[in-house]
């Protein structure tokens, strides 16, 4: 099965959510609480779609090691 395009997709949304740890660490600012609000219920949408977005990429390792397996047999 061919995942490519989802594989983006998570991969630019798990992009997005590290940028926005990094603003909080380095900054103290939390850019989805300034753009959408404190804790709303569109904020908490994208907080838990960052959190489900890294469950997902726990998959990729599998996949990756898999794929390094078909390259070199």
């Amino acid at each position: 099965m061919d995942t490519r395009g989802l594989d983006y997709t998570v991969l630019v949304i798990a992009i997005i959510g590290a940028i926005n740890w990094g603003l909080i660490g380095f900054f103290g600012f939390d850019l989805v609480a300034f753009l959408f609000g404190n804790m709303t219920w569109l904020a908490r949408i994208i907080y838990a779609a960052v959190g489900i977005v890294g469950l997902y990429l726990i998959s990729y390792f599998g996949r990756i090691s898999s794929m390094g397996n078909e390259v070199s047999n």
